[in-house]
Protein backbone atom coordinates (compact mmCIF):
# COMPACT_ATOMS: atom_id res chain seq x y z
CA UNK A 1 0.00 0.00 0.00
CA UNK A 2 2.95 2.33 1.10
CA UNK A 3 4.70 1.58 -2.17
CA UNK A 4 1.86 1.97 -4.32
CA UNK A 5 1.51 6.09 -2.35
CA UNK A 6 5.20 7.05 -2.42
CA UNK A 7 5.00 5.76 -6.53
CA UNK A 8 1.48 7.85 -6.90
CA UNK A 9 3.38 10.70 -5.64
CA UNK A 10 6.72 10.58 -7.15
CA UNK A 11 5.37 10.09 -9.86
CA UNK A 12 2.77 13.61 -9.38
CA UNK A 13 5.49 15.22 -8.59
CA UNK A 14 7.41 14.33 -11.42
CA UNK A 15 4.62 15.31 -13.87
CA UNK A 16 4.13 19.02 -12.03
CA UNK A 17 7.89 19.62 -12.61
CA UNK A 18 7.68 18.52 -16.50
CA UNK A 19 5.05 20.71 -17.12
CA UNK A 20 6.27 23.89 -15.22
CA UNK A 21 9.56 23.47 -17.03
CA UNK A 22 7.94 24.03 -20.25
CA UNK A 23 5.54 26.83 -19.08
CA UNK A 24 8.78 28.86 -18.61
CA UNK A 25 9.18 28.86 -22.37
CA UNK A 26 5.21 30.66 -22.81
CA UNK A 27 5.52 33.71 -24.86
CA UNK A 28 9.40 33.68 -25.34
CA UNK A 29 10.95 35.03 -28.92
CA UNK A 30 12.84 31.55 -29.79
CA UNK A 31 15.99 33.81 -29.57
CA UNK A 32 15.25 34.23 -25.55
CA UNK A 33 14.54 30.61 -25.35
CA UNK A 34 17.74 29.71 -26.25
CA UNK A 35 20.29 32.52 -25.43
CA UNK A 36 22.85 32.21 -22.88
CA UNK A 37 21.78 33.67 -19.75
CA UNK A 38 24.67 32.75 -17.33
CA UNK A 39 27.99 32.53 -17.38
CA UNK A 40 28.22 28.66 -18.44
CA UNK A 41 25.53 29.08 -21.48
CA UNK A 42 22.41 27.71 -19.38
CA UNK A 43 19.21 28.42 -21.29
CA UNK A 44 15.79 27.72 -21.13
CA UNK A 45 15.16 25.97 -24.14
CA UNK A 46 18.80 24.05 -23.53
CA UNK A 47 17.25 23.02 -19.44
CA UNK A 48 13.91 21.38 -21.63
CA UNK A 49 16.50 19.28 -23.91
CA UNK A 50 18.76 18.33 -21.10
CA UNK A 51 16.03 17.05 -18.87
CA UNK A 52 14.27 15.15 -21.72
CA UNK A 53 17.82 13.43 -21.75
CA UNK A 54 17.93 12.96 -18.34
CA UNK A 55 14.86 11.31 -18.45
CA UNK A 56 15.34 9.38 -21.68
CA UNK A 57 18.65 7.77 -19.91
CA UNK A 58 17.26 6.98 -16.60
CA UNK A 59 13.71 5.26 -17.15
CA UNK A 60 15.04 3.68 -20.73
CA UNK A 61 19.15 2.59 -20.40
CA UNK A 62 18.71 2.06 -16.51
CA UNK A 63 16.24 -0.70 -16.86
CA UNK A 64 16.38 -2.10 -20.51
CA UNK A 65 13.98 -0.36 -22.00
CA UNK A 66 15.71 1.94 -24.19
CA UNK A 67 14.28 5.19 -25.58
CA UNK A 68 12.48 5.11 -29.06
CA UNK A 69 14.57 8.51 -29.39
CA UNK A 70 18.25 8.49 -30.63
CA UNK A 71 20.32 9.28 -28.09
CA UNK A 72 24.57 9.51 -28.40
CA UNK A 73 25.98 6.41 -25.85
CA UNK A 74 26.45 7.79 -22.84
CA UNK A 75 30.26 7.47 -22.76
CA UNK A 76 30.09 9.81 -25.32
CA UNK A 77 27.94 12.74 -23.61
CA UNK A 78 29.48 15.83 -24.71
CA UNK A 79 27.07 19.01 -23.44
CA UNK A 80 25.18 18.96 -26.64
CA UNK A 81 22.14 18.36 -24.84
CA UNK A 82 22.34 21.21 -22.62
CA UNK A 83 21.43 23.62 -25.73
CA UNK A 84 19.44 23.90 -28.97
CA UNK A 85 21.64 23.86 -32.30
CA UNK A 86 20.34 26.27 -35.18
CA UNK A 87 18.89 23.34 -36.83
CA UNK A 88 16.67 22.36 -33.94
CA UNK A 89 13.26 23.57 -33.08
CA UNK A 90 11.47 24.73 -30.15
CA UNK A 91 8.86 22.51 -31.44
CA UNK A 92 11.22 19.09 -31.98
CA UNK A 93 12.42 19.81 -28.55
CA UNK A 94 9.55 19.99 -26.73
CA UNK A 95 7.81 17.00 -28.57
CA UNK A 96 11.10 15.08 -27.58
CA UNK A 97 10.38 16.28 -24.56
CA UNK A 98 6.65 14.97 -24.48
CA UNK A 99 7.56 11.82 -26.33
CA UNK A 100 10.42 11.32 -23.40
CA UNK A 101 7.60 11.69 -20.79
CA UNK A 102 5.28 8.99 -22.68
CA UNK A 103 8.43 6.45 -22.67
CA UNK A 104 9.24 6.98 -18.57
CA UNK A 105 5.51 7.10 -17.75
CA UNK A 106 5.48 4.00 -19.34
CA UNK A 107 8.28 2.27 -17.30
CA UNK A 108 7.23 3.72 -14.08
CA UNK A 109 3.66 2.13 -14.75
CA UNK A 110 4.78 -0.98 -15.78
CA UNK A 111 7.30 -1.57 -13.16
CA UNK A 112 7.08 -2.11 -9.46
CA UNK A 113 9.33 0.62 -7.11
CA UNK A 114 11.77 -2.42 -6.18
CA UNK A 115 12.47 -2.99 -9.70
CA UNK A 116 16.31 -3.54 -10.46
CA UNK A 117 17.91 -1.10 -12.80
CA UNK A 118 21.40 -0.16 -13.04
CA UNK A 119 23.09 3.17 -14.09
CA UNK A 120 26.67 2.22 -15.16
CA UNK A 121 27.51 5.97 -15.05
CA UNK A 122 27.11 5.91 -11.41
CA UNK A 123 30.61 5.15 -9.30
CA UNK A 124 30.79 1.95 -6.98
CA UNK A 125 28.88 0.88 -4.94
CA UNK A 126 25.99 2.84 -6.59
CA UNK A 127 25.29 1.41 -9.74
CA UNK A 128 23.05 -1.48 -9.32
CA UNK A 129 20.06 0.55 -7.95
CA UNK A 130 16.03 0.19 -8.41
CA UNK A 131 12.77 2.27 -9.48
CA UNK A 132 12.30 4.24 -6.05
CA UNK A 133 16.00 5.31 -6.24
CA UNK A 134 15.73 6.60 -10.04
CA UNK A 135 12.37 8.36 -9.88
CA UNK A 136 13.93 10.44 -6.24
CA UNK A 137 16.97 11.18 -8.70
CA UNK A 138 15.08 12.52 -11.53
CA UNK A 139 12.52 14.39 -9.46
CA UNK A 140 15.38 15.59 -8.06
CA UNK A 141 17.00 16.44 -11.74
CA UNK A 142 13.96 17.75 -12.78
CA UNK A 143 12.68 19.72 -9.72
CA UNK A 144 16.57 21.23 -9.69
CA UNK A 145 16.12 22.34 -13.71
CA UNK A 146 13.06 23.91 -13.04
CA UNK A 147 14.45 26.08 -10.35
CA UNK A 148 16.81 27.26 -13.02
CA UNK A 149 14.41 28.21 -15.28
CA UNK A 150 12.05 30.24 -12.99
CA UNK A 151 15.50 31.90 -12.33
CA UNK A 152 15.89 32.69 -15.76
CA UNK A 153 13.15 33.30 -17.00
CA UNK A 154 12.58 35.80 -13.72
CA UNK A 155 15.72 37.60 -15.24
CA UNK A 156 14.08 37.59 -18.51
CA UNK A 157 10.73 39.25 -18.27
CA UNK A 158 9.90 39.44 -14.42
CA UNK A 159 7.62 36.40 -14.72
CA UNK A 160 7.36 34.24 -11.70
CA UNK A 161 5.70 31.09 -10.55
CA UNK A 162 5.18 27.03 -10.92
CA UNK A 163 1.98 27.61 -13.13
CA UNK A 164 0.00 29.67 -15.50
CA UNK A 165 -3.22 29.67 -13.58
CA UNK A 166 -1.06 30.73 -10.05
CA UNK A 167 0.80 33.57 -11.66
CA UNK A 168 -0.31 37.14 -10.70
CA UNK A 169 0.39 40.50 -11.85
CA UNK A 170 3.41 42.17 -11.35
CA UNK A 171 3.22 45.27 -9.84
CA UNK A 172 6.78 46.68 -10.69
CA UNK A 173 6.40 49.34 -8.10
CA UNK A 174 5.49 47.25 -5.03
CA UNK A 175 8.59 44.90 -6.53
CA UNK A 176 10.87 47.39 -6.58
CA UNK A 177 10.03 48.94 -2.89
CA UNK A 178 10.35 45.00 -1.97
CA UNK A 179 13.82 44.57 -3.42
CA UNK A 180 14.68 48.41 -2.02
CA UNK A 181 14.12 46.78 1.47
CA UNK A 182 16.53 43.84 0.98
CA UNK A 183 19.01 45.85 -0.56
CA UNK A 184 19.06 48.18 2.27
CA UNK A 185 19.35 45.27 4.78
CA UNK A 186 21.91 43.93 2.85
CA UNK A 187 24.15 46.69 2.79
CA UNK A 188 22.88 47.71 6.69
CA UNK A 189 24.35 44.05 8.04
CA UNK A 190 27.43 44.23 5.69
CA UNK A 191 30.45 45.28 8.18
CA UNK A 192 32.38 48.73 7.07
CA UNK A 193 35.45 49.32 6.07
CA UNK A 194 37.58 51.29 8.47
Amino acid sequence: MIDEFAKANLHGRLRRDRKALLWKLDGLSDYDARRPLTATGTNLLGLVKHVATVEARYFGEVFDRPSPEPLCRWQDHNGSDLWATEDETRDQIIGFYRRTWEHSDATINELPLDAPGHVPWWPEPYPNTNLFAVMVHVLGESNRHAGHADILREGLDGRTGVRAEHEEWIDEEARAAYCAKIEQAARSAAPTKA
